[in-house]
């Protein structure tokens, strides 16, 4: 039960965490979207995986 809390804990905080981004880069038209890629990503490797979409975004697209 302790994991599960715990992964729900770090999916919740991910989701935040993307939405807060979100709100500073709609200004710059760098929005990421919230689903289940990047929610999974950012909440098993942290803010380093939000690092890496912002620069795939920018560097790719």
């Amino acid at each position: 039960m302790k994991k599960i809390l715990a992964l729900l804990k770090k999916v919740t905080f991910a989701g935040f965490l993307i939405y807060g981004y979100n709100l500073i880069a709609v200004n710059f038209d760098l929005m990421l979207p919230i689903n289940f890629i990047t929610l999974s990503f950012i909440s098993f490797l942290g803010s380093p995986a939000l690092v890496a979409f912002v620069l795939f975004k920018i560097l790719i697209l």
